[in-house]
């Protein structure tokens, strides 16, 4: 053997950390062939044959199987190609492992029935066209017979929750309520409701959606004058009820034809329809599952806006 130092199985063993037992048996299905044998029969190794012995170890140990490995020894597949491979393979069962880890800390904290564990689980392994199928045939019933109006695009995709690869508990909390949220058939009508109303109202100009607009104008006029005390059917509060009514005019287009009463009705019950516990709950959902700061309620301002308004409506 040109003067090359041979080892023992023995020698090996004591080299490498394996047993006798696994050398012979990756001796005997040809993926480190001995380098040579005794006149005796006694297997023997060189150098070449360690080094393939601790390759063969550490792919062991990360979880190639024999079949591959005998390939890679063979080079009839790359090594960089079976890393390649089995990194995307583990890396779907870390998704998998933390996804399982979300739903028991998710479960231990609620102090989940067993019932509510088992559907924890279902939504938590929804695929995404699985979880996107549930989303989308919510938002069709929200939006049932809107979807060209050009308003809603904006709003549909503001409303669509995105579910991570590596979602935390607290997101899986999230998607488990939300999906909930999907087969409440009132909150599908109250929202389909609301839609239509404020697809009524929408100004052919307005191309960035009402809700949002309405949202903004509120919270703007109304925040200070409740944080200064202002109650809604003070004097303080007349400038106030004016500017909302003025831009809630300017967004419709126009204010109806018989007079600001009727617009002042209006708007409140548009600020009422918003003014709906589960759409916050939607909203607070959303902005955990997508990574979104989390809303500020705007139940405070909505319940102020509309009892100034209706107050500033002479009884009939």
């Amino acid at each position: 053997m040109n003067g090359k130092t041979l080892y023992s199985i023995g020698d090996l063993a004591q080299r490498t950390g394996l047993t006798v037992k696994a050398i012979r048996f990756y001796a005997d299905t040809g993926i480190v062939p001995p380098t040579d044998r005794t006149p005796a029969g006694y297997r023997r190794y060189d150098c070449d044959a360690i080094a393939r012995i601790d390759l063969v170890r550490t792919l062991r140990e990360l979880g190639i199987d024999l079949a591959t490995i005998r390939k890679v020894m063979e080079r009839e597949v790359s090594l960089a190609d079976v890393a390649a491979m089995h990194a995307e393979a583990l890396d779907v069962q870390i998704r998998v492992l933390r996804q399982r880890r979300a739903v028991l800390t998710a479960v231990a904290r609620r102090g989940s029935t067993p019932q509510e564990m088992d559907l924890m689980h279902k939504l938590a392994r929804l695929s995404e066209t699985e979880r996107q199928c549930l989303i989308d045939d919510f938002l069709d019933a929200v939006f049932d017979g809107l979807h060209d109006h050009p308003a809603f695009a904006a709003v549909t995709r503001s409303l669509t929750p995105e579910l991570p690869d590596d979602p935390v508990p607290e997101q899986i909390e999230a998607w488990v309520e939300l999906a909930e949220l999907f087969q409440d058939d009132g909150f599908r009508t109250t929202l389909h409701g609301m839609a239509k109303d404020l697809a009524d109202d929408r100004a052919p100009s307005d191309t960035t959606g009402l809700p949002r607009i309405l949202a903004e104008a509120v919270r703007a006029q109304v925040t200070p004058a409740i944080e200064a005390g202002v109650e809604p059917d003070s004097p303080e509060a007349e400038p106030i009820v004016t500017a909302l009514a003025a831009h809630y005019a300017h967004i419709v287009g126009s204010p109806p034809p018989s007079g600001p009463c009727d617009l002042y009705l209006r708007l409140a019950a548009r600020l009422d329809q918003m003014n709906d516990p589960r759409r916050d709950q939607y909203l607070s959902l959303l902005a955990v599952i997508n990574g979104w700061p989390a809303p500020e309620s705007l139940a405070p301002t909505l319940v102020w806006s509309a009892a100034a308004l209706r107050t500033r409506v002479p009884q009939r």
